[in-house]
């Protein structure tokens, strides 16, 4: 049988949650601040997914969601979703931690639509677990962990319900016992939960606890402690999906650097005490078999072309292509690909000192272990002081643009080089990038690439254009990329348009194309 890599996604899906139905599989995934969000992938055997749906365009409408008024919400949004089905409706909930608010979306069908329902509670990295008895509970916290009976008309703590904690991790933790899954197995409560060893600097791990019931102690041990020899990064924070047939699998994300958390599928079986062994021994291995091969259509690609041909669907609205999205609430008026059919224009409404803080900024994400995306851009209306170009998006960025000075076209390699070595950024968003090169362009119309390896340390990006003879021609540095929780993102490519001076220009992409590792 064909053998696939882990990490099965070898790309920026966070915390991932999945769930079987029938005999497709559904993963939710944290999309945090990237529109439209709350991302749902489908499989049919573990291995390949794409993409079934966003689950909302926008979660709040004001400055610091719309990157306004010098506010903004990287590393917050959406945060570890849960995804559950119970009696013919999917369940989504997840913590928005800059509003301290949790959300409920509820669906008959997962394509959507979803309706949205705000929770009378804050749940932080939960999960939501229906009983044999229809009752509704739901797992919560971080380093302690609670459980929480609900009640289905506020969606918050049911008057006299159980209200427990139990889980506590020991002191001194760096992370706490956080992004907890709860099941049921013949008869028995299984709590996945993962944490950061005193002494460990990246390495996070995955426990594993039982009881026979809800009410009482709840059992633990240590089930995953491997880094997949990468780096010194562990895999862990997942849980447990079984197949038709019967047979049980883990899911986890692992710590990939700069490319982000990525998805690792592994068999798994339990020992006598019923406690899930996983992998092979405890050990994830390298590569996994599909759980299913016959008659398995194929998955549309998570990434890809695009010649931003589109038309508004039934209601009027224009829908991307499910693999991109904008950094913050988009712009409505900022962006359009039926102003010029076959290209996407992005025109500045606003000032903005760097590409973080600008609006509309369209993110695609990058592929390990490595990738590249290139773009023809337009930038015949550039005006003094604007930017346009391509980008990798992250709060270290690096990217390449098109900008007009005294009336001249030049072509720029800048980005923001990290003050230091820890996973913590600066949180100065404001910062003026550092221009590395800059060299006339050869008129307002060039094509730009960005290269990301991320195949070994340090991970970088280099930034090239096309030149007169057709030859792509490097420019700057090759710029080395980190990550950091300011934007708490893997990285991504992003095509983006910001005024210093004045706002009002307008650049247009054309024919955009990736290339992933296996193009």
């Amino acid at each position: 049988m064909e053998q696939y890599q882990n990490p099965v996604i070898n790309s920026d899906f966070p915390d991932p949650d999945i769930i079987r139905v029938g005999d497709a599989y559904y993963m939710a995934s944290t999309t945090m601040y990237l529109m439209p969000g709350g991302d749902i992938l489908r499989s049919r055997d573990l291995v390949h997914w794409e993409f079934l749906c966003h689950v909302f365009s926008q979660l709040e409408d004001n400055p610091a969601h719309c990157l306004e008024d010098g506010q903004q919400i990287y590393g917050l949004g959406m945060w570890a979703p849960s995804l559950r089905f119970h009696k013919g409706t999917f369940y989504l909930t997840f913590a928005c931690n800059d509003t301290h608010k949790s959300l409920l979306f509820l669906a008959q069908d997962p394509a959507g639509p979803w309706r949205w329902v705000e929770m009378g509670g804050f749940f932080y990295d939960s999960s939501l677990f229906f009983d044999d008895d229809d009752r509704v509970y739901i797992v919560h916290g971080n380093t302690t962990l609670r459980i929480t009976e609900l009640e289905t008309e506020t969606w918050g703590t049911r008057p006299g319900g159980l209200d427990r904690v139990i889980v506590e991790d020991k002191p001194g933790q760096r992370l706490g016992y956080e992004g907890s899954h709860l099941y049921k197995r013949n008869g028995k409560y299984y709590l996945f939960t993962c944490h950061m060893p005193a002494g460990s600097k990246y390495l996070k791990t995955e426990d594993c606890f039982l009881a026979d019931s809800l009410t009482g102690p709840f059992r633990g041990k240590n089930i995953l402690d491997d880094n997949m020899g990468y780096r010194d990064f562990g895999v862990a924070q997942g849980g447990m999906v079984d197949t038709p047939e019967g047979d049980w699998y883990a899911f986890m994300f692992q710590d990939r650097g700069p490319l982000g958390r990525a998805p690792v599928v592994m068999p798994m079986t339990f020992d006598e005490e019923g406690f899930p062994v996983l992998g092979d021994h405890g050990r994830v291995p390298r590569t996994v078999s599909p759980v299913r091969t016959d008659g398995v259509p194929a998955c549309a690609p998570l990434n890809g072309d695009d010649d931003f041909r589109y038309a508004p669907d039934a209601d009027g609205i224009v829908r991307l292509a499910p693999f991109w999205q904008f950094s913050h609430n988009p712009d409505p008026e900022g962006w359009s690909v039926t102003a010029r059919p076959g290209a996407l224009r992005l025109t500045t409404r606003r000032t903005s000192p760097n590409l973080i803080l600008a609006r509309n900024t369209l993110t695609q994400r990058c592929v390990g272990p490595a990738c590249a995306a290139w773009v023809t851009l337009d930038g015949t209306g550039l005006q003094e002081g604007d930017f346009a170009g391509i980008c990798a998006y992250q709060g270290c960025y690096g990217a390449i643009a098109l900008t007009k000075r005294s009336g001249a076209y030049y072509l720029v390699m800048m980005g923001r080089p990290a003050d230091n070595d820890t996973i913590e950024g600066d949180g100065d968003f404001g910062r003026l990038p550092t221009e590395y090169e800059a060299v006339p362009a050869p008129g307002p119309v060039v094509t730009l690439c960005a290269d990301a390896d991320f195949s070994r340390e340090p991970d970088t990006a280099r930034f090239s254009y096309r030149g007169a003879d057709g030859a792509w021609e490097p420019l700057g540095v090759s710029h080395r990329l980190h990550y950091k929780v300011d934007l708490f993102i893997g990285c991504r490519f992003g095509l983006f348009c910001y005024s210093t001076l004045q706002p009002g220009g307008t650049a247009d992409f054309l024919d955009f194309h990736y290339q992933g590792p296996q193009s």
